[in-house]
């Protein structure tokens, strides 16, 4: 069984082609600036060579018959029909309480879709583009929605109502619903694959850090609570996004700046984080260097990323009463020895004792970090939220 999964942003698509029988890749790349000018493709090839293609992509249906038309080519291709693709998995972001878990994509279900667009008006609608674009050029094709929010929808009502009128999650559906679910959910149970335990007897906090950032805690295999809220900008300070804000500074931000609601989105979501502290970059890479060079600004952003991390981690332990295993993943998590230092950094009263020559030395590997003694186990487990898709995908279609 072929499976093409399909993530689909704003101005982009990132694609991979897995066969099912090995979890082989067959196709991965991604296009990028979709209706902007200079808009290409970017495929990475078997042998890891990486190939740019330019081309005009006006839009989303555009993108995916080029992305089909590719792994059909004589050059780059590795199918000879799009028969050959027996399924389409899309990563969907929002799927609020309607959805705790992946789905068969039908009319019912894009309409109940297109209904949490409104929780998710940035990262919803060109999901769903991807799934009317696969129904135009492969009409017939299954097609299986993974939302980020599902994984979440175990949290308990009181770790996700937020202190206000009840009216408004009534009215509206204002309440915590988190995201990165699915890495979250591969990278819990890939832990305890990877250390032979149990994982509905494990005590769990994976930390997806990168660009966009989260924590969960995750208890018995059920998540019980995590950091990002009713929108992605919740909790963790990430790459531009601000994380967590005293309410009242952004009305007094909005009067004195005289910002619309459209303009404070814009700010928290776009020019804050890393990139508004830091004043240098968002990327994580540029902050490090900036750190090594004593640029004060870059410290300040470095150890402001790193002691948020830590805040959720040190409260999680509480809600989990304990804690037997810690995960790293995402381009952060994966990379950077100098954030998973100093968030495990003075922890040993938690049980957390991280080999610090260990952790110095490794990156983008599965492998235990912490010290034979520790009673916290701490890992780095790379992220595959693509396999994950393409497994749910086989799993709903084979009922």
């Amino acid at each position: 069984m072929k499976v093409l999964v399909l993530n689909c942003g704003s101005s982009s698509i990132k694609y991979k082609l897995f066969n099912m029988k090995s979890d082989e890749v067959l196709a991965q790349g991604g296009i990028e600036k979709i209706g902007m000018k200079g808009s290409f493709l970017k495929l990475t090839l078997p042998d890891g060579q990486k190939v740019q293609l330019e081309g005009e992509i006006l839009e989303h249906r555009a993108g995916i018959e080029y992305i089909l038309g590719v792994m059909l080519s004589e050059k780059y291709g590795c199918i000879k029909s799009l028969e050959e693709i027996d399924a389409v998995g899309h990563r969907v972001v929002h799927g609020g309480e309607k959805f705790n878990g992946s789905v068969l994509i039908t009319q019912e279900m894009i309409e109940v879709m297109e209904e949490q667009s409104e929780l998710a008006p940035l990262h919803n609608p060109p999901n769903l583009k991807g799934i009317y674009a696969v129904q135009e050029v492969m009409p017939g094709t299954p097609q299986v929605g993974v939302f980020d929010t599902a994984f979440h929808q175990t949290m308990p009502d009181y770790a996700y109502m937020y202190g206000l009128p009840y009216a408004m999650y009534e009215k509206y559906g204002i309440r915590r619903y988190g995201f990165h679910g699915t890495s979250h959910r591969y990278v819990s149970k890939r832990a305890c694959e990877f250390l032979g335990v149990p994982y509905e007897s494990q005590r769990i906090i994976t930390c997806h850090i990168g660009n966009g950032g989260s924590v969960a805690a995750i208890k018995d295999g059920k998540s019980i609570d995590t950091s990002m809220g009713l929108t992605p900008v919740e909790g963790l300070i990430m790459g531009t996004r601000s994380g967590d804000v005293d309410p009242g500074v952004i009305s007094y931000i909005m009067e004195k700046e005289r910002m619309s609601p459209q303009g404070i989105s814009a700010f928290l979501n776009k020019f804050s984080g890393v990139l508004g502290l830091s004043g240098i970059s968002s990327d994580m890479r540029e902050i490090e260097s900036g750190v090594e060079h004593g640029d004060k600004r870059a410290i300040l952003a470095m150890n402001t990323y790193n002691y948020r991390i830590k805040k959720y981690v040190g409260a999680y332990a509480a809600a989990l009463g304990g804690v037997d295993i810690l995960v790293f993943t995402g381009g952060v998590g994966e990379n950077q020895s100098i954030t998973r230092r100093d968030v495990c950094r003075d922890m040993e009263f938690m049980g957390i004792e991280l080999d610090e020559k260990l952790n110095s030395e490794v990156r983008g590997i599965e492998v235990v970090l912490s010290k034979p003694t520790s009673k916290v186990k701490v890992l780095i487990i790379p992220t595959d939220e693509e396999l994950t898709i393409a497994n749910d995908t086989v799993m709903i279609l084979n009922g």
